[in-house]
């Protein structure tokens, strides 16, 4: 497959400081950082990657990997 025929699978990579270890609570929604969207889960995880590792020394900040593309279905809005 060429990159014009490739299927775009949306992933959104999304993180910031949790309040707790144990659940996935932002301790500040406004502080959410949105690290970028991406056509393929590897180009997502590439970016989640280097984005968690830049801030290994804060053990709340946590970055996230959004299946976007699951939560979209036109055929489903109606």
């Amino acid at each position: 497959m060429t990159a014009e025929t490739d299927p775009q699978l949306l992933h959104l990579v999304i993180g910031g400081e949790l309040r707790h270890l144990d659940a996935p609570v932002f301790r500040d929604l406004s502080k959410i950082e949105f690290v970028g969207a991406y056509g393929s889960y590897d180009e997502a995880k590439k970016a989640w990657k280097a984005r968690a590792q830049a801030t290994v020394d804060n053990a709340h900040m946590r970055f996230f990997i959004l299946h976007a593309h699951r939560m979209i279905d036109p055929r489903g809005d109606a």
